[in-house]
């Protein structure tokens, strides 16, 4: 009997060490059923809006180089002014306007970037003939904070990235990340909104909340695992190991 006794106390401990390696992949793997959603288009036709605070590059082009002077500065280094143009940078002030040369007060906020760029030519062309406008958020950033890898504020280059490259650029989420219950918080035309996305939902490629908007930032939620063993302590699994470890032996001493 006292074998009998040891040898399911060595099983059952073998159970509980094994039982972590089971976990639910639902709970972890991203983008289920994603073989069921016909389409994505809806997330490719995004485009981000402009907003307070964005600080833009607006170069003014046209075939006659001479005509867009006041509308663009010459790049200045130290005291020496090059003969290249480049555009000149305007912020958005907190009512969405900007002060823009020759035409003065103008809003772009709540436009996206394609429509400022169609609002700036067709005023500007009443000054130059076809003029060619290139407009570019300089300050484009967004936050990833909790369970990734490598939280932190990242610069991003092009005009758009969706919430999986965000989390890319974090290092992924720990396991010990809740993928079901991402927050988002976006500042809409001067308000602060949150949304809560699921990792794990394909549903999330035809979502508004797929592409990020310039400042929005991730929050990662830990699990119930990482928030009991904050409770607990971190040196808890050496010493349930030890613990069982010392059971084991005693048994095992006892048995003879």
């Amino acid at each position: 009997m006292k074998i009998s006794f040891k040898n399911s106390f060595i099983f059952i401990v073998l159970i509980c060490l094994f039982l972590p390696s089971c976990a639910d992949k639902k709970k972890l793997v991203y983008l289920q059923g994603i073989e069921d959603q016909k389409s994505y288009e809806a997330s490719l036709r995004y485009e981000l809006k402009l907003q307070s605070d964005d600080l833009l590059s607006i170069v003014v082009s046209a075939e006659n180089s001479e005509v867009t002077i006041p509308f663009n500065l010459p790049v200045v280094q130290g005291n020496v002014t090059t003969t290249t143009l480049t555009g000149r940078t305007f912020l958005i002030d907190n009512d969405g306007f900007i002060d823009y040369p020759v035409l003065g007060k103008l809003k772009l906020g709540g436009l996206t970037r394609t429509e400022a760029t169609t609002k700036l030519t067709t005023l500007v062309s009443n000054y130059i003939t076809n003029p060619s406008i290139t407009v570019r958020i300089l300050n484009y950033k967004i936050s990833v904070l909790g369970e990734v890898t490598k939280p932190g504020s990242f610069t991003i280059n092009g005009e758009r990235v969706s919430i999986l490259e965000a989390l890319s650029l974090a290092g992924d989420l720990s396991i010990y990340g809740k993928r079901k219950n991402i927050l988002l918080i976006r500042d809409d035309e001067g308000k602060k909104t949150y949304t809560r996305i699921d990792l794990t939902d394909a549903k999330l490629l035809n979502s508004p909340n797929y592409y990020l908007a310039q400042n929005d930032i991730i929050i990662v939620e830990p699990n119930k695992p990482k928030l009991n063993g904050s409770i607990v302590g971190p040196n808890i699994s050496l010493w349930l190991t030890s613990v069982s470890v010392l059971i084991t032996i005693l048994l095992f001493l006892k048995s003879y």
